[in-house]
């Protein structure tokens, strides 16, 4: 997969992150290949989702009938033809006659259009109508991408705070079971046991919390792929540095505004609009039409039986609208504020297409410089944290102070880690409001992802 050359790909648009992995019960370990033995990633889990989807299956099928309904409205342009035939049984009687007979009569009618505004209006609208459903499931699409996306990564969220709260658990108990033995030879305060017992109760019952969550994150990522996700999840690479790509918020911005599904989908809308609005004023305008006709019947005038008759008839007919009650006037009238009303709404989405980009491209922006900064702040806490713990050792400093400093360092781990997940997934919204395919989307950032190698770990001492 090339990367730096297109915006899709947003270049060198991800970052360095730490793995994470569901932390696993120490009671049970399985001999057996399970789900949980293999992984999966993003690419695999958006095909899945185009398939299983129920928003992005709508949105589908949704197009497939606007297609339909545009050839619907084209059948009203061309030919009709019919065929038409009768038997009736006639008896009659008067003065001079009085007789039964079987009569006859079959037909072939065709009618053609000559000029009906109307009709051919209506054609144009239905027309923009079905490319307004197809940009509305592109843009269905686009959106399930970044729900799947958002949701992949706020599984690993709940899986890195589970792992982090039963690391920051282990290491507290650490530094409990030192107080413990300093307090055995009255080298400790029974104030500094406490606390250190207290922190590790709460975080013995954040663990519980957060194994709950992790649960349900998954849960979430099987209701848009349509079963239970029990592998486990590609995690970030470590070896790439964060930053958006080098286009101008400028670029982006005109990419939006000329690729955007749901802004096309808008002007697609004003086009139907504006086709029905020229439809409904077609029904001031004349009508013309040809019909050809062929009938053979040995029925006459007044059901009396005659030598059957074979009749060709070719005719050219005009219908003027003179008045209907002022009805077509007032359909024009609305028609004309459905134009109004398609008008504002494409403004509204073009407005919201420059605010989203700008929105994504700053955040990304912003987020890739905090990586950075979270780095460095994750380096610093891990000295403070181990100098605390030896300081403790000789009475230098106090329970407090080493709780402090382990928390200091699981604060800029989640930091770190939350900093990363929100630059990709402000990435997938760049891209979806800049009209960015969804595939090439997922495929760019699928390429920064890789499975957790074997040691590797959220919490690296």
């Amino acid at each position: 997969m090339t990367v730096g050359t297109s915006a899709i790909l947003l270049g060198s648009a991800f970052m360095v992150a730490a793995g994470v992995a569901l932390a696993q019960s120490p009671a049970v370990v399985s001999k057996g290949v399970s789900a949980s033995t293999f992984s999966t990633d993003l690419v695999q889990l958006y095909r899945e989702a185009r398939l299983e989807d129920p928003q992005v299956l709508a949105s589908f099928a949704r197009a497939q009938a606007g297609q339909e309904h545009q050839r619907e409205a084209l059948g009203a342009l061309l030919p009709q033809v019919s065929i038409n035939a009768g038997m009736n049984q006639i008896h009659q009687e008067n003065d001079l006659i009085q007789q039964s007979y079987d009569s006859e009569s079959y037909s072939l009618v065709l009618r053609q259009y000559l000029y009906n505004k109307a009709a051919w209006e209506n054609y144009k609208k239905f027309q923009s109508l079905a490319k307004q459903s197809e940009s509305e499931a592109l843009d269905a699409q686009a959106e399930a991408t970044v729900e799947l996306a958002r949701r992949y990564f706020t599984a690993l969220a709940a899986e890195d705070e589970l792992e982090l709260v039963i690391a920051e658990r282990l290491t507290t108990q650490k530094s409990l079971d030192r107080i413990n033995v300093l307090y055995e030879k009255q080298l400790a305060l029974i104030t500094d046991q406490l606390d250190l017992k207290a922190r590790v109760d709460l975080l013995a019952a954040q663990e519980l919390d957060a194994r709950n969550q992790a649960i349900i994150s998954r849960e979430s990522l099987a209701e848009i792929v349509g079963r239970p996700v029990k592998e486990r999840l590609n995690r970030i690479r470590d070896d790439v540095k964060l930053q958006v790509s080098a286009q101008s918020l400028d670029t982006w911005v005109r990419e939006g505004i000329a690729s955007n599904p749901a802004l096309k989908a808008r002007e697609s809308g004003v086009e139907a609009a504006n086709a029905a609005l020229r439809s409904g004023k077609g029904g001031h305008y004349p009508t013309l039409s040809l019909s050809l006709s062929a009938q053979q019947t040995n029925e006459g005038y007044n059901n009396s039986l005659t030598p059957r008759t074979d009749s060709y008839v070719a005719g050219i007919g005009i219908q003027v609208p003179l008045y209907s009650g002022g009805s077509t006037s007032a359909r024009v009238r609305g028609l004309y504020q459905d134009q109004v009303t398609a008008e504002q709404e494409l403004e509204a989405i073009r407005r919201r297409v420059v605010k989203e980009i700008t929105s994504a491209y700053l955040t990304a922006s912003s987020n890739g410089e905090k990586i950075e900064a979270n780095r460095l702040a994750l380096a610093s806490a891990q000295l403070s944290r181990v100098a605390a713990e030896k300081a403790l050792n000789y009475g230098m400093v106090n329970a407090v102070d080493v709780l402090a400093s382990v928390r200091n360092e699981f604060r800029a781990r989640r930091n770190l880690l939350k900093t990363q997940y929100e630059f990709l997934s402000n990435v997938f919204s760049l891209n979806r409001w800049a009209g960015k395919p969804s595939a090439e989307s997922v495929e760019s950032v699928n390429g920064w992802l890789s499975p957790r190698s074997a040691g590797q770990d959220v919490v690296r001492p």
